[in-house]
């Protein structure tokens, strides 16, 4: 026994066969089930799919298979191009993300009228027709082909990568008893265990993510299935291709040969979901198909599963056309009661979404990417940072009771602990009523915190440039010295322009100025300085906010001086603090995809507390939704509540969702399309709590989510509303449709419908006078902004 305990927590470690055959069921159970906790917490996966039955003819002859068709009771031997592509739009419509090709294995080889047919269809071969009808469905929809077509050559598995996020063939058994005279496989030459195992060997050498499984009762000894199980695992640990196995239990079918077999009993399965769970290793998906055992939920996830398979609200399951799919709104409150918390997956699952370049063909790869979260599960919703859609309303989805583990962390981050990193992950992976627990306790410590009172600021972003000599991956903003690119032409302000914005602001009851840009290659530190000097001159009493910490740098490396006597001289000439903006992820392994010549983590820190020890105070913020993944979240907020517990500089921490339509490298399939609705709301919720009692302002951007999507975020942790900033520029660059201005009529309002009590601040988070509230309530139109055209070598310190 200590042996075995050992060997759950080890992929080289072998499970000892007698003691699996021996063993009492429950403790089996309790044993798979500590270790699906220990790998997948709380998760069960499903995959939302339409089935399509490409063809029904096959010349294997399994006893107990319906799915197979003699020709005469087929109305035609493959389904058409429009017959498939009416079934992946239906799907496509339905939310589904998977399009299962299942079909009988080479057909042709058998039936002449499956050779008539594909020749009609000029294809030469069955695989040939099924590569076709899978690019099709991806030219014309969404969805991802899973394909399972039996026996196959290694080309063939190669040729169908290109087409497929995931292929599968059941192992079914090792038994090669059952292809004897009388048993199952008799006169079914694709049930050879060892073409099938060569088949999953060479989907290995092909990086193919793949299911295979095995079929429980069908004749085959107990020591069989181990056997089987063992020859996957071996397989797996091989080359990690196998992504998931599958546990099918035989259902007796009529007119069958093999309609008088007993099925296997729930504890056969649960024993066999059990010594798989214990067997397989930690990369291993188990599944179990909830519609063979409709009123056994509880039992299977007792046992060790983490997935259940696909499951369509569209088309039948063609292999068990008398089990229907259960609804999901029941799986889901079911999985729920089990403890557990259903999560919809793409095909592939998310191991191999989160390393698609690994395991998916190029194009394949970018389909994936736009289609799951930061995790590598499938996107819950269509919303997306930036467009003006509703978002969905996902608070108070979940009546259930959040783990113990999470509310632990809650009470730990409410009493102004430090969590670490594995708990700040565990924390943004929260769904259903974890995610409740969260964002429930993030406001009320948000109250105890900052009360009802929610701020903002009336300002004026002023981005003086926009070009830019770095390469930031992300920014449709910046534009090369002499091109147009993405939206709008290069420009580069007059310096008369930028003060008379800055006039034009205070008289409309603005308190700040916001100044940010691209790194001009003419700029030098005295062009920032003339810019506060001027600023400073012709509007005295406005707050200068301005510069990010990579616009600070490389103004101090132009004058070759150091950074914190550059920022010194920018304080005398009037800079009142800096925007903690050119953070984007604070993880260098994330920066060298997105921003690789920009500065890096230490760099940025150091800069941001050079600013804090000459007396400049900063935000802080995260552009989040894009590559990078949870663990790289919660470096990022340790950073930023690291730097605070030494210098106490940061006024605000604000989430900025990654806005993907016009970024390049979304654009160049590298990215994801922003954060998921519910990764929004988490990052303000679990910021609120990670960052207590340090950082005690929480910022929503308006302009990224919204008036609807910011008012969520204020009822989940937030109690800042930012600026109304009056010209927005970069987020309107990147896509975004929220607007320029949020008046600060219009801001009150939706602080008083959160029955919540708006105040006017400063960048300071100081209060202002009521003249200066008044003033901005009655504020003129803007006058049309002046663009000034690049000159050759023009800067603004001369």
């Amino acid at each position: 026994m200590k042996r075995f305990s050992l060997a759950i927590d080890s992929a080289q470690e072998v499970v000892p066969i007698d003691w699996l055959l021996a063993a009492d069921l429950s403790e089996l159970m309790a044993l798979a089930s500590d270790k699906r906790d220990r790998l997948f917490k709380k998760n069960i996966s499903y995959s939302k799919k339409a089935f399509i039955p490409l063809t029904k003819l096959c010349r294997d002859v399994c006893h107990y298979c319906t799915f197979a068709q003699a020709p005469r009771s087929v109305q035609s031997a493959y389904l058409t191009a429009e017959e498939v592509l009416e079934i992946a739009k239906k799907a496509e419509v339905a939310g589904c993300t998977e399009a299962l090709f299942t079909l009988g294995d080479k057909p042709e080889l058998r039936y002449d009228v499956a050779r008539e047919a594909l020749k009609s269809l000029g294809h030469p071969s069955t695989i040939s027709y099924l590569r076709a009808m899978c690019e099709l469905v991806l030219q014309e929809t969404s969805l991802l082909p899973h394909v399972n077509a039996g026996v196959m050559s290694r080309d063939d598995l190669a040729s169908l990568r290109e087409v497929s996020a995931s292929q599968g063939l059941m192992l079914e058994t090792t038994s090669t008893r059952l292809q004897a005279r009388g048993a199952v496989h008799f006169g079914s030459p694709d049930k050879d265990p060892t073409l099938r195992l060569q088949n999953l060997q060479w989907a290995g050498e092909l990086s193919i993510p793949f299911t295979t499984g095995i079929l429980i009762g069908i004749g085959e000894t107990r020591a069989e299935r181990l056997d089987a199980l063992f020859k996957i695992e071996e397989l797996s640990r091989q080359y990690g291709h196998i992504q998931e196995v599958i546990v099918q239990n035989f259902r007796a079918k009529p007119k069958t040969k093999s309609h008088a077999m007993v099925e296997p009993d729930l504890e056969d399965l649960l024993w066999t979901v059990s010594a798989a769970r214990l067997i397989l290793g930690d990369g291993v998906n188990l599944q179990a198909p909830p519609n063979l055992s409709p009123h056994d939920y509880q039992r299977l996830v007792a046992a060790g599963l983490n997935d259940w398979g696909g499951v369509s609200p569209v088309t039948i399951d063609h292999v068990n056309p008398e089990a229907p799919w259960p609804v999901i709104t029941q799986l889901r409150e079911r999985t729920e009661g089990a403890g557990k918390t259903l999560v919809g997956r793409l095909p592939v699952y998310p191991q191999y979404a989160l390393a698609a370049q690994t395991w998916l063909a190029p194009d394949l790869a970018v389909k994936v990417r736009r289609l799951m979260d930061s995790e590598g599960y499938c996107r819950e919703d269509q919303w997306v940072t930036g467009r003006k859609a509703l978002p969905p309303n996902i608070r108070g989805a979940s009546k259930h009771i959040a783990s113990q583990l999470t509310m632990q962390l809650i009470e730990r981050a409410r009493r102004g602990q430090r969590l670490a990193e594995e708990d700040i992950v565990h924390l943004f992976s929260a769904r259903a009523a974890d995610f409740e627990a969260i964002c429930a306790q993030a406001n009320e410590l948000r109250r105890e915190v900052s009360g009802e009172t929610v701020r903002y600021v009336v300002n004026r972003n002023i981005n003086y440039t926009n070009i830019c000599s770095f390469r930031c991956t992300f920014c449709a903003f910046s534009k090369g010295k002499t091109h147009e690119a993405l939206r709008g032409v290069p420009y580069d302000l007059d310096l008369s322009e930028i003060v008379r914005r800055a006039q034009e602001a205070w008289s409309r009851g603005a308190t700040e100025v916001c100044l940010q840009g691209g790194i001009h290659p003419s700029y030098t530190g005295e062009t920032y300085l003339n810019i506060c000097r001027a600023i400073r001159s012709a509007v005295p009493d406005i707050h200068i906010h301005a510069f990010s910490p990579l616009e600070i740098f490389q103004g101090a490396a132009t004058l070759k001086i150091e950074v914190k006597d550059f920022l010194a001289e920018l304080k005398l000439a009037g800079l009142g603090s800096l925007p903690g903006t050119a953070a984007e992820i604070l993880d260098d392994a994330i920066r060298k995809v997105i921003c690789p010549d920009k500065l890096n983590t230490e760099q940025w820190l150091s800069v941001v507390r050079a600013a804090h020890e000459v007396g400049l105070r900063t935000t802080s913020t995260i552009m989040f939704g894009h590559v990078e993944q949870p663990i790289h979240w919660a470096r990022h907020l340790l950073a930023l509540r690291d730097l605070q517990a030494e210098t106490r500089g940061i006024t605000e921490f604000v989430p900025l969702p990654f806005v993907h339509m016009e970024a390049p490298m979304y654009l160049r399939g590298f990215a994801r399309k922003g954060p998921t609705f519910r990764e929004t709301i988490l990052m303000h919720a679990v910021s609120r709590l990670v960052l207590n009692p340090l950082i005690t302002n929480i910022q929503t951007s308006w302009v990224k989510l919204g008036p609807a999507g910011a008012k969520l975020c204020l009822e989940s942790g937030a109690n800042d509303m930012g600026g109304t900033l009056m010209n927005e520029s970069i987020s309107r660059a990147a896509g975004t449709e929220h607007g320029q201005e949020f008046e600060p009529a219009a801001i009150e309002q939706l602080i008083l419908s959160c029955n919540r009590v708006p105040q006017q601040r400063n960048c300071l988070y100081e209060p202002i006078t009521e003249t200066r509230r008044l003033q901005s309530l009655e504020a003129k139109p803007l006058l049309p902004m002046h663009f000034t055209p690049p000159k050759k070598h023009r800067s603004l310190a001369t």
